[in-house]
């Protein structure tokens, strides 16, 4: 897009064009303004206070810079007059050209340093809300992340919070800015001349009011414009991704996600085409204005010149005059503009507060207590849990894990068996009843303590994208190398590690992916050793693995679990007859408790689950071995 033309000398930043920062609210957004109360005014100011002197600093330098802007108005139109009465001499014309050309610099010295600090403070700003709301989302209960889309999570923590930097260096600025510029020009054009001056003024509106209008067109041209890019890009993300593209061809439909892409791909060039064409018209119209607007000034100035109204006006007056109200352009405009700016500030803060404000359930007690785990027993005592109110999830569960046992949970799928194993490190807390352990409530527990005493292996491994190194001492950050290697060998994967080309150096990939499932497990069995844990918790995940890898990670649980207090979700039946004890849960009950031979005879449930379930798994290990 070409601009429209340079910006009148003394303007602060470039001229901004409809299709920018949008001049109006939209329907939604004056259904959902946000109203400024005291409280809300100061949560924001609780921010800014610890930067008050900086700010003073920005804003001594916009008052200079404002005060400095009117300055090569005023030359010029001091050379103008120096040129037309010719009773000057060139030093003097060189003298005031070398003051215009001062006066230049130092404004854009002081407007750099405005900037400079204003970004620091910004950004400033950026860094302690981000730290402040990171740390909050740390300790939030985990049923908020399951509730919340990831998608809204990042958005508060990068866009919203990335978008506080628009607020300070340019809503809260700008109208300071734009504030004493206005009041500068608008002082010094009626010291000049207040005829012209009312001229000028008259003006403004015709290059102001067509700009908005064609502006608020053109942002639905580019909201429609960028709703279809949305859709390209979403269809671009899901058919050239690694499973995505994997799945196209699989099912041999590369041409018609070819098609769908042509056809989405067009639409979006054809809408950017209007929202651009409607652009370029109304920047001739505007033009146009432009060119006008100081026409008008300079005829009724004539008129007073030639009509001899006003013998003390000269065309320098004028000059200035013509200066000054292209001055007053932008500055005017976007304080016509400041209720947008200001509703959409707000309603940015309040989406932060919103999630900051978000009560944090699960905390520590006022007093909380770290009893000796030397007799690690876990208890359940009439445990009632939902995470809707409507829908119960355990009812009345009550069982009793002594210390070094390992007892079984089985169960069919959405029993509640994962909800028992969240209870424990209170990943939630009990609706009713409690969970209690070594014989203390887990609600009186300091949660560091409660947490680090515990170890967990679940189905769903997951490793962050690091090495294997990193991902090992996230359990235990000062472990030693041979700590590691002991790990590693009691979970069977030292061999597989060493034998890689970049050993405890290798990347293992977003979640893991360098990895096979088998290797991703027996990583997370070694991370859980190195912990180091009194009470184990196994969501077993062995049974969509290999024969090879179920053998080596049931090998290392077996060594894990030794002398530790388990409590396992089982799905193989080996585990099963290893437990201690094997609690059949169902629809969110305890109905039965059992060695596995006593629970076949005894519970129908657990025969129904052994005939659906842990038979059809021995049968297929007995058709392998043949």
């Amino acid at each position: 897009m070409r601009p429209m033309n340079p910006p009148p000398a003394g303007m602060r930043g470039p001229m901004r064009l409809p299709g920018g920062p949008r001049g109006f609210l939209t329907e939604e957004e004056k259904q959902n303004k946000p109203k400024l109360t005291k409280g809300l005014s100061k949560r924001i100011v609780r921010y800014l206070l610890p930067y008050k002197w900086h700010f003073l600093l920005v804003f001594i330098a916009i008052s200079l810079s404002a005060v400095l802007g009117l300055f090569p108005s005023v030359i010029t139109g001091r050379i103008v007059d120096a040129i037309s009465d010719g009773s000057s001499e060139i030093n003097d014309l060189l003298k005031l050209v070398l003051i215009a050309f001062g006066v230049l610099a130092s404004s854009q010295v002081i407007m750099v340093l405005e900037q400079y600090i204003n970004s620091w403070i910004s950004q400033r700003i950026i860094y302690d809300m981000r730290n402040e709301m990171y740390d909050h989302l740390q300790h939030m209960p985990h049923s908020f992340f399951t509730n919340e889309k990831q998608g809204d999570i990042i958005t508060r923590m990068n866009s919203d919070i990335n978008g506080v930097s628009t607020v300070i260096s340019g809503t809260l600025t700008s109208l300071v800015s734009n504030t004493l510029t206005v009041a500068s020009s608008v002082f010094y054009l009626f010291y000049t001349d207040w005829r012209l001056a009312i001229v000028g003024l008259l003006v403004l509106p015709a290059l102001i009011l067509p700009t908005k209008q064609v502006g608020k067109k053109r942002w639905e041209l580019v909201s429609l414009a960028q709703e279809k890019q949305d859709e390209l890009n979403q269809h671009i993300n899901e058919t050239l991704s690694v499973s995505g593209s994997m799945l196209v061809k699989l099912f041999t439909k590369e041409k018609t996600e070819y098609e769908k892409f042509r056809s989405i791909n067009e639409e979006t060039t054809k809408i950017t085409i209007r929202e651009h064409r409607a652009g370029s018209w109304f920047h001739v119209v505007l033009g146009m204005f432009i060119q006008i607007a100081p026409l008008m000034i300079y005829f009724a100035g004539g008129f007073l010149i030639i009509g001899k109204i006003d013998k003390g006006l000269t065309v320098g007056d004028i000059t200035v005059v013509v200066a000054l109200v292209n001055r007053l352009y932008q500055p005017v405009r976007q304080l016509l503009d400041i209720e947008v700016s200001f509703v959409r500030s707000l309603a940015l803060f309040t989406r932060i507060f919103e999630y900051l404000d978000r009560k944090c359930e699960i905390e520590n007690p006022e007093n909380p207590v770290k009893p000796s785990l030397d007799n690690a027993s876990v208890e359940f005592k009439n445990v009632k849990f939902y995470y809707e109110e409507t829908k119960s999830v355990l009812k009345n569960v009550s069982f009793y894990v002594p210390d070094g046992k390992m007892y079984a949970i089985v169960g069919t799928s959405g029993a509640g068996k994962s909800t028992i194993i969240g209870l424990i490190p209170r990943l939630y807390d009990v609706i009713d009843g409690s969970v209690m352990v070594a014989g203390e409530d887990v609600r009186n527990y300091d949660l560091n303590y409660l947490r680090t005493n515990i170890g967990t292996v679940t189905q769903d491994t997951y490793l962050f994208n690091g090495t294997i190194l990193e991902n090992l001492l996230y359990a235990k950050p000062d472990a030693t190398k041979e700590e590691i290697e002991e790990a590693c060998r009691v979970a069977n994967i030292y061999d597989f590690i060493t034998g890689l080309p970049d050993g405890f150096d290798t990347i293992v990939g977003n979640r893991g992916l360098k990895l096979s499932g088998g290797e991703k497990q027996r990583v997370s069995i070694a991370r859980v050793i190195l912990k180091n844990p009194k009470i184990l918790i196994l969501d077993e995940a062995t049974s969509s693995l290999d024969s090879v890898s179920e053998s080596l990670i049931q090998s290392a649980l077996d060594r894990v679990m030794e002398n530790r207090t388990s409590i396992v979700i089982a799905h193989r039946l080996s585990t099963v007859m290893a437990a201690d004890k094997i609690m059949l849960l169902e629809n969110g009950e305890i109905t039965q408790t059992g060695s596995h031979d006593q629970l076949l005879e005894c519970s129908k449930g657990y025969r129904e689950l052994y005939e659906t379930q842990f038979r059809r798994v021995i049968e297929y290990e007995k058709n392998k071995s043949f």
